[in-house]
C-alpha cells in the first residue's frame, strides 16, 4: 500500500515516521493509564491489568520525541 512512498523516502523520512509511531504509542499508553486509574472499584483484581503503561509511556515519548528531534531539520528542510 505504502511501498511506493517508504521506496523513496530517505533516512530522516524513515526516522521520522518512526518517531511518530512511538508518538502514538505513547499517547495510547497515556490514555490507557488514565482509564486504569479512574476505575471505580479499586479491590477488582480482574480489572486491574499488567501493562505497566507509565513506563510504557515514558519510554515510548523519550524515544519518539528524540528520533523526532533528530531527524525533522532534515526531512523538513532537506540536506
Amino acid at each position: 500500500m505504502f511501498s511506493g512512498f517508504l521506496t523513496f523516502a530517505s533516512e530522516a523520512d524513515m526516522v521520522a515516521l518512526t518517531g511518530a509511531g512511538f508518538m502514538a504509542l505513547a499517547l495510547f499508553a497515556l490514555a490507557a493509564d488514565k482509564l486504569r486509574s479512574r476505575r471505580e472499584r479499586l479491590d477488582r483484581l480482574d480489572s486491574v491489568g499488567w501493562v505497566p503503561w507509565t513506563a510504557v509511556f515514558l519510554g515510548s515519548a523519550i524515544i519518539g520525541g528524540g528520533m523526532l528531534a533528530l531527524s525533522l531539520p532534515t526531512a523538513l528542510f532537506g540536506s
